[in-house]
């Protein structure tokens, strides 16, 4: 049985979300983008203030997932309109995957969502691993689009959802 839990992140876990995103992305990323560009998001997505504006006037729900009471993963997910949520980042630290907990976690936020009709997200298409984590756990591709990021690097990805079907 897994010992797994996660908890909502507030503003005095900013520091943690932030070394874990350090740690995940440093690890994970290199053979999808350029170190240049992992720096860049690093910078522009995860500085304290940064994280504490998500949290705050961009209104995202962030939530810290444990393994056997270590911190080894966050996400953060908003609602756009009542029933549509976008799901702004879900990582888990790679020592942990295959374990699971990816969609374990991602199953609990869904469970907490109890008014979803449909989650969206974006996935870089270089990203397989990911995009195969995402159609596992009923997620379609619904578009293809690029996102100019800013200082001439840009995101290439997948626009995937999340439709909930009632039983």
């Amino acid at each position: 049985m897994h010992n797994y839990f996660t908890r909502v992140a507030t503003k005095n876990d900013v520091e943690l979300i932030n070394t874990l995103a350090q740690k995940i992305w440093r690890t994970y990323y290199p053979s999808i983008i350029s170190n240049q560009q992992i720096e860049y998001m690093l910078a522009k997505m995860y500085s304290t203030e940064d994280l504490l504006k998500q949290m705050t006037a961009e209104a995202h729900c962030f939530v810290l997932c444990f393994a056997d009471n270590q911190p080894v993963g966050y996400c953060s997910y908003s609602c756009q309109q009542v029933g549509h949520y976008f799901l702004h980042k879900l990582y888990v630290d790679t020592t942990q995957h295959h374990r699971g907990i990816g969609s374990w976690f991602l199953s609990t936020v869904l469970d907490v969502l109890t008014d979803l009709q449909y989650l969206r997200l974006t996935v870089n298409r270089k990203n397989f691993k990911a995009i195969n984590f995402y159609f596992k756990n009923k997620f379609i591709i619904e578009e293809v689009k690029d996102f100019d990021i800013g200082e001439g690097f840009w995101m290439k990805d997948f626009v995937m959802v999340y439709k909930r079907v009632d039983n």
